[in-house]
């Protein structure tokens, strides 16, 4: 039996990992919980699974994962702040399932020098689904990885037609509810962007070797391309207690997480290239990422202070992306430490500020 502390309990990938756990208690265990700031709700949860140690806030989650004796530490938080709790899981010796892509993303080759031979396990769907792919092949067979994007809510649309975009379309996604920030990322295609910077950190292939394909049924979840022409895919209904299971269990899989494709009823399956006028984020991604140090994590900052001031009416839907260019444009690297990336992002915020101020007078 696994022992499984979950941090970012109370959250969507928390919520459904402790569903997860719920249905097998033979196979796992709950040690240690920890909240952003939903204090009733964590409270409710430790009563359920009988858990004693809990942790509310960032450092108090560090804490937790150095204290508690665990096997395998699901790192659900959302957001940057989930560096210091990823740091410490992978310094802690449990393996890190990690569901919180821009703790990797913002710490790069530090989040990967701290973690050992098989210690890191995705979650994200894209990221499960190449992992799955990969067993089917050597290394050194590997041609390409083919990551998929839903399309979002715009898929299809012009740049032009983009200008008027209202935050409650910017919303409507046809498959997933993530949350403000993620779902506006999705349809920007942001989120995309920040999964290749993932794809590259996690499985050392080189930028131009990840593409991405538009699949607007969010059935393929990723796949990967071998030299002999052959392509492995990863597919399953659209339901993250499948890979959140995965990487609680990784290598095994979990009985009956899922429910299988209907192979019974006909369906269509569409794969459609990435505009990449309309939708440049992944373009500037995979720029971003090529430079390194911390220019993921002033990618992903500006883009968060883009985001928000949207929803605030205070930019357009363009600017956002806009936003991001201006500021990864004039941004100098720091070196790339838990402190240089927390500098880099309180500075990119401060500048981001500064073009969102000036294109709102502007408006």
């Amino acid at each position: 039996m696994r022992r499984i502390t979950v941090l970012g309990s109370t959250g969507s990938i928390g919520v459904q990992a402790l569903d997860v756990i719920r249905a097998n208690p033979h196979l796992f265990t709950v040690v240690g919980l920890s909240a952003g700031s939903n204090r009733d709700l964590l409270g409710e949860q430790a009563a359920e699974f009988g858990v004693e140690h809990t942790a509310l806030g960032t450092d108090e989650s560090v804490a937790l994962v150095r204290d508690v004796e665990t096997d395998v530490v699901l790192n659900g938080i959302t957001g940057s702040v989930g560096l210091g709790p990823t740091l410490a899981a992978l310094e802690s010796g449990a393996t890190l399932a990690l569901a919180n892509k821009e703790s990797l993303i913002v710490g790069g080759d530090l989040v990967k020098a701290a973690a050992g031979p098989g210690q890191l396990v995705p979650v994200d769907s894209e990221h499960s689904a190449i992992a799955q792919a990969l067993r089917a092949g050597a290394e050194t067979e590997v041609r390409r990885l083919v990551l998929t994007a839903s399309g979002g809510p715009f898929r299809g649309r012009s740049r032009d037609s983009l200008v008027g975009v209202t935050p409650r379309e910017a919303l409507a996604h046809p498959t997933w509810d993530m949350g403000l920030v993620v779902t506006t990322n999705s349809s920007t295609l942001v989120n995309k962007g920040l999964e290749v910077i993932e794809a590259h950190l996690l499985f050392d292939v080189d930028y131009d070797r990840i593409d991405v394909t538009v699949h607007p049924q969010s059935i393929v979840h990723s796949m990967v391309e071998f030299v002999d022409g052959s392509t492995i895919a990863q597919a399953s209904p659209p339901d993250m207690r499948l890979p959140i299971a995965l990487g609680m269990g990784w290598p095994d899989r979990v009985p009956g997480v899922g429910v299988p494709l209907d192979w019974t009823t006909a369906s269509t399956w569409t794969f459609e290239p990435l505009d990449e006028v309309a939708f440049p984020s992944v373009a500037l991604a995979k720029e971003v990422g090529t430079r390194g140090a911390t220019f993921p994590a002033v990618f992903n900052a500006a883009n968060e202070q883009a985001v928000l001031a949207f929803h605030a009416g205070r930019i357009g839907y363009l600017d956002i992306l806009d936003t991001i260019r201006a500021v990864v444009d004039v941004h100098e690297p720091e070196a790339l430490s838990l402190d240089g990336v927390l500098e880099a992002e309180r500075w990119a915020r401060a500048r981001a500020d500064q073009a969102i101020d000036a294109r709102s007078s502007a408006r």
